[in-house]
């Protein structure tokens, strides 16, 4: 990865993934944090959690995003792995979403002060 810090930033909105079956068209939101991915399988959206998509069959709520401050260059190499591995050895599960400036990773709202204290141990974490 480098020998620089990366500098994280803790998102103030509540995120919630949800789950739609892959041929589901479902109303986007309309402003804020959004992702959409769609698979063979599935078609997933995180967002803010007052703008769940009406009718969503599956949803988890209570998730927090830690940004990467970006952009990153593509020939970076282990940035994600750089924060799950640290948060997985500490007990901490995430949900990654990349685009193409740079990370998220969410983490259950309960546990964003543990995994601020783990990554603020080796990266400039704002909140």
């Amino acid at each position: 990865m480098g020998a620089f810090k990366l500098t994280i930033s803790v998102l103030p909105q509540d995120l919630s993934v949800c789950r739609f079956g892959s041929n589901d068209a479902p109303k986007l939101p309309e402003r804020g944090f959004y992702s959409i991915t769609k698979t063979a399988d599935e078609l997933s959206v995180v967002c803010e959690s007052d703008a769940i998509p009406p009718n969503c069959p599956k949803v988890e709520k209570g998730w927090r995003a830690l940004k990467v401050e970006g952009p990153l260059d593509f020939s970076l190499t282990g940035i994600l792995a750089s924060l799950a591995t640290p948060l997985a050895e500490a007990g901490i599960s995430i949900f990654a979403i990349s685009t193409y400036d740079t990370d998220y990773v969410l983490v259950k709202s309960e546990n964003l002060p543990g995994a601020v204290e783990v990554l603020g141990r080796f990266c400039d974490v704002r909140s």
